[in-house]
Parts: C-alpha cells; structure tokens; sequence
C-alpha cells in the first residue's frame, strides 16, 4: 500500500516553510532546505511513500501560520495535525504545547514537567524530532544555563522565534 504525502511552500519572515500532509492532516513543518529531514522522519514513520508537490495541506493550519506571524496568538489547529511518533515522543511534544507564549523552559524543566528527570537527553531526543516546528514549539526549549541549543531550523531562526514572541507579548501589554 502506498502512501500519499503532498508538500508545499508557505514563505514566511524567517524564510520559506516546507509543509507535509497525509490524508489531509499536516504531519510535518520545517523549514525549506531540511527536505532531508523531512523525508528522513516521514520514511520512518509511513511506508512506500510517494511524494507530491501540490500544495494540498489544511486550510487551517495556513490560517494559523498567517495569523502567528500577524502576532496573534491563536488555538493551535491540532485537530488538522497527525503527530506519528512513540509514546514518550508524544508526551514531550504534548508537554512542548503547554510552554506559554514567549516563554522559555530547559530541557531538564521538561523532563521535570514529565515526571522524569533523570531523561533530560531522552527529552532533548524527541524535541529534535518533534515533526511540527513552530505550532509545536520546540524553539522554547532551551539549555539549562539560558543559552540556545540546537534548533533544526537553525540558532538564527530560533532566537527569531523567541525575540518575535517577546515583542509580541509587549506590544501586547
């Protein structure tokens, strides 16, 4: 049985998105350049992948991105979303859901969060893997002492997310 996976580019502020659905949920959200990665993860998670270029992926989650990079802070389009991973990854990426707007929180914050602190690398692990940058957002995971640790997307782009983030909540305020 072959699967179905339409690709399509949504330009954004920090540059051109790749995004991913199959059967018309978004099951990947990356960043134009790592279509490695994408069909690395996405050959893990389906079998006999055929690949389309036609732009098909929610309406919703569109809106969604439009409106976040519009600086509003709207409900994350989840029902449109198929996350495909194990279940400790999809604890972390539910638990990555949960970090506040323009708020940051340490690997081992997460792991913590989890009920699991001695799992910090185990976290660090699934955030990297984490198939929806941005509406999951793995950028407001940091290192323990402040700094910006990996970022697929890159160190540049997260420090975007998280600066943009920041000023939004202050115009906000």
């Amino acid at each position: 049985m072959t699967t179905k996976i339409n690709v399509a580019r949504h330009d954004s502020p920090i540059g051109m998105l790749s995004l991913a659905s199959v059967e018309g949920k978004l099951v990947h959200l990356d960043f134009d350049g790592n279509d490695d990665r994408l069909k690395t993860i996405q050959n893990r998670r389906f079998k006999n992948l055929e690949w389309a270029e036609n732009g098909n992926v929610p309406a919703s989650v569109i809106r969604w991105l439009e409106g976040y990079f519009d600086g509003e802070c709207s409900a994350l389009p989840m029902a449109d979303i198929n996350m495909i991973g194990t279940d400790f990854q999809k604890s972390v990426w539910d638990a990555l859901i949960t970090i506040p707007f323009a708020t940051s929180l340490s690997y081992a914050g997460l792991a913590d969060q989890l009920g699991n602190p001695k799992a910090v690398r185990a976290v660090a692990r699934a955030n990297a893997l984490n198939p929806v940058s941005i509406i999951v957002p793995c950028h407001r995971v940091i290192g323990s002492n402040g700094t910006l640790t990996g970022y697929a997307g890159g160190l540049e782009r997260k420090k975007w997310l998280l600066e943009y983030e920041a000023s939004i909540l202050a115009k906000a305020a």
